[in-house]
């Protein structure tokens, strides 16, 4: 699973890392070292452009940074709150579960991330230990997400859309196996235009894990327990720790809800 993760870089430095022009329109809430559910995101997408009359131009492609809510919410839905449980879409429902039938065939996204957070039961019963997952060399990880507008069906017309995006979660690999039984879909950037791609809409082909070398250069490193607490958000949750056991024993209050 993909519950917390941290997004620190700001827009005009993901718009260089990722070839993209920057639309957020001032939505980003800055640098937030603990990314909760519900939370304003950066995510990345490649649509066509459309003039002054609506139409798109088919010819074209253009790559921008959006500001998504984490937590899907399909356009048929009656109420936005359905989207704390959306937080998460398993790469094998893609096509199957209703919530993300429409967005896996042309509405999907990259969301960067410094890393990602999970954690690891020490033992039977035992407490759970956070470990923070990140490239050592500081780019940049890819998650495959997917993305939808909702309205309300009374809206007035013109009303602008909450846009809201999930991460797209896999069988763990590689290493992580021993973290944890599932993590977020990382794509290399080789991949990044063909998920990207609005015309492609059977991206089955893209969910495979991330190849051997990008899962072996992944730094698992043990961090705070600070991170249980969504009321906290600084760098320091991102940084090595190991805490005495009686500091370990504090409640997990990951205030996560259940994934799909």
């Amino acid at each position: 699973m993909c519950g917390r993760y941290s997004q620190s870089k700001d827009p005009a430095t993901l718009a260089e890392e990722f070839d993209a022009v920057d639309a957020t329109d001032g939505a980003w809430p800055g640098p937030d070292h603990n990314v909760a559910p519900t939370t304003t995101v950066i995510g990345v997408v490649d649509r066509h452009p459309r003039d002054g009359a609506g139409k798109a131009d088919p010819q074209r492609l253009e790559r921008s940074l959006r500001a998504m809510r984490w937590g899907l919410v399909p356009g048929w839905a009656d109420d936005p709150k359905i989207g704390s449980r959306m937080i998460n879409a398993r790469s094998d429902s893609l096509t199957s579960k209703p919530a993300f039938r429409r967005a896996v065939k042309g509405r999907r996204c990259l969301l960067p991330a410094d890393g990602w957070f999970e954690w690891q039961r020490d033992g039977p019963g035992g407490r759970k230990v956070p470990y923070f997952i990140t490239l050592p060399d500081g780019r940049s990880l890819a998650f495959a997400g997917l993305w939808e507008t909702w309205r309300p069906k009374d809206a007035p017309k013109g009303t602008s859309p909450l846009i809201t995006t999930t991460v797209v979660t896999i069988d763990a690999a590689g290493p992580l196996v021993d973290i944890h039984h599932r993590m977020p879909l990382v794509l290399p950037q080789e991949r990044w235009t063909a998920w990207l791609d609005p015309d492609n809409d059977d991206p089955t082909g893209l969910l495979e894990p991330p190849p051997p070398e990008l899962l072996t250069s992944f730094e698992l490193r043990q961090v705070s327990t600070k991170v249980n607490n969504v009321k906290n958000h600084g760098p320091e949750l991102v940084e090595e720790s190991h805490e005495e056991p009686e500091q370990q024993g504090l409640a997990l209050d990951l205030d996560v809800p259940a994934t799909q």
